[in-house]
């Protein structure tokens, strides 16, 4: 049985196909500029950074307090960043993925629901808020419970044991890198949430049938699948953690030099606190060497995200190992 549709009119024909050719030269248009706009805000930023510490990659440094080359200088400093990010990734990824699992996997939708949000809601919070709480209410804890603990304990352990004293102001590159956990574990439990969802059912299905337990069923099929997500959102956090400033500042008690143990009042400065603390008082000279100290966390950062973009390129599946 043929139906009969009524020919396109003059009007229509003549109205639609210039719109729609119109709109999809608009939108390419403005999604292009959009995109061109980023690379070159990127390129400026790095151009600017690059020029204005020009100054200091070229003198011995002898002038600025006596620190010697700049590399000396920012060397102490993407030390303690580092230092720093890691001991955060540490702590947050494990907790992260654990969340992330009972999200996905065991909890009731509600629960669930309920539970991410609160998650989500964790990467909304100021970073000024996450040091007021870090230095008045985490550190007198910790360092009152945890840090005697960990020295008596684990003290065999290079980083929380040595001869100097515990800081009893809490005020240590431990509990930065508690904090710095805290700040991060929405990114890590965001994404991995995501990539542990995507599992195919069928996966999971199989497993099952063949008797596996619930427990077996995400070590056999959930985990691999998302190996690469959880890899990604891992570097994804290790950036916010570089590039943290205000937490950092408000909490660490910074010195000069390369300090291991976790638990003393020596810490090593990451390059964002460092730069917050010295800008307001700094003046020339000194103002070019943090600008490129900037530009050493700018590469460092532009880095880690390239690893991380280059990881969730490589596809979400793992359960071809």
């Amino acid at each position: 049985m043929t139906t009969l549709e009524s020919p396109p009119s003059d009007n229509d024909s003549a109205f639609d196909e210039p719109v729609g050719k119109a709109g999809d030269k608009v939108f390419f248009g403005l999604s292009f500029g959009a995109a061109a706009l980023i690379l070159i805000t990127l390129a400026a930023v790095a151009f600017f950074l690059f020029i204005q510490g020009l100054p200091t990659f070229t003198g011995d440094g002898t002038e600025l307090d006596g620190d010697g080359s700049f590399f000396a200088y920012v060397g102490p400093l993407v030390f303690g960043t580092i230092y720093l990010s890691c001991i955060a990734l540490l702590l947050a990824t494990p907790v992260a993925i654990a969340v992330a699992l009972y999200i996905s996997h065991y909890a009731p939708r509600k629960v669930a629901q309920t539970l991410g949000y609160f998650i989500d809601l964790l990467a909304a919070i100021p970073s000024v808020v996450y040091g007021l709480w870090g230095i008045t209410v985490l550190a007198p804890v910790i360092s009152t419970s945890m840090f005697p603990w960990l020295r008596d304990n684990l003290g065999f352990i290079p980083v929380f044991g040595s001869d100097v004293a515990i800081a009893q102001s809490g005020r240590s590159t431990f509990t930065v890198g508690v904090v710095l956990a805290v700040m991060v574990l929405p990114i890590i439990t965001a994404i991995s949430r995501e990539v542990f969802l995507q599992t195919p059912r069928l996966h999971e299905e199989a497993s099952l049938a063949l008797g596996a337990t619930r427990w077996e069923v995400i070590r056999q099929a959930v985990i691999p699948y998302g190996r690469s997500g959880v890899i990604s959102g891992a570097m994804l956090g290790l950036g916010r953690a570089l590039g943290e400033t205000m937490a950092v500042a408000i909490i660490l008690s910074p010195a000069r030099g390369y300090f291991w143990d976790v638990l003393t009042a020596q810490n090593s400065n990451s390059i964002a606190s460092n730069i917050a603390l010295q800008f307001p008082e700094s003046s020339g000279l000194e103002v070019n060497r943090l600008i490129a100290t900037g530009l050493v966390l700018f590469l460092l950062t532009f880095g880690v995200n390239a690893i991380a973009r280059r990881v969730a390129n490589a596809g979400f599946s793992g359960a071809d190992g």
